[in-house]
């Protein structure tokens, strides 16, 4: 046999003992594989149930800033206020009750007007006027169909105001309550508003 040959018959030897190896060693590395996988899906597992075993839903307790106060009452809401209501009137208790205001109103005006001479008032046919400079004119009338007093305002615009009685409810004998004229919207009285914008205390008018 040649030498040639021969080198030809070791080199196909050689790599079919290497085809061999290779086979070998592909089924042992899927194996292991295979092996390692499961242990790490195992070790997984057992984290998982150990976390949510230790994991804990308990409600913390309420703590007060000192240690007297550990279980501290819970905060209470202050009832909100009701809004007013206007009272039920007859229409002459109505006409009563608007006649004082306006005729009391009246004397106040003029009062002003004494002290001032820019100030101007005029009462005619239920409709009392009041020129204020530098702020304007005021009417002030009643609406006996409404039982309202109406007034305009060079500053606030127009509004009504009914009579509103306050403290009948509050174990008060009847007729002890104190009336006012109020804004119903915005719960302000007559005297407020013209307090607040002609800059004068008209409380004893008013009430």
């Amino acid at each position: 046999m040649s030498r040639v040959n021969i080198l030809r018959i070791s080199r196909l030897a050689n790599r079919n003992v290497l085809l061999t190896s290779q086979r070998c060693q592909v089924p042992a590395a899927r194996a292991l594989s295979t092996k390692a996988i499961l242990a790490i899906a195992v070790a997984n597992k057992s984290y998982i149930s150990g976390s949510v075993r230790n994991f804990s839903c308990s409600q913390a307790s309420p703590k007060g800033i000192y240690p007297e106060t550990d279980n501290p009452p819970a905060k209470t809401l202050e009832p909100e206020a009701k809004p007013q209501e206007p009272t039920e009137l007859t229409i002459e208790e109505y006409h009563e009750a608007a006649d004082t205001c306006i005729d009391r109103l009246v004397a106040t005006f003029e009062e002003l007007q004494e002290a001032r001479e820019d100030v101007d008032v005029e009462y005619s046919a239920g409709v009392l006027t009041l020129i204020f400079p530098p702020i304007g004119t005021y009417v002030i009338n009643k609406q006996p169909p409404n039982k309202q007093i109406w007034l305009s305002s060079p500053i606030s615009g127009p509004k009504r105001y009914d009579w509103v009685v306050s403290g009948e409810a509050q174990n008060q004998k009847e007729g002890g309550g104190q009336g006012k004229w109020v804004y119903i919207r915005d719960g302000s009285t007559l005297n407020e508003m013209l307090e607040k914008e002609i800059g004068v205390d008209l409380t004893e008018v008013i009430d």
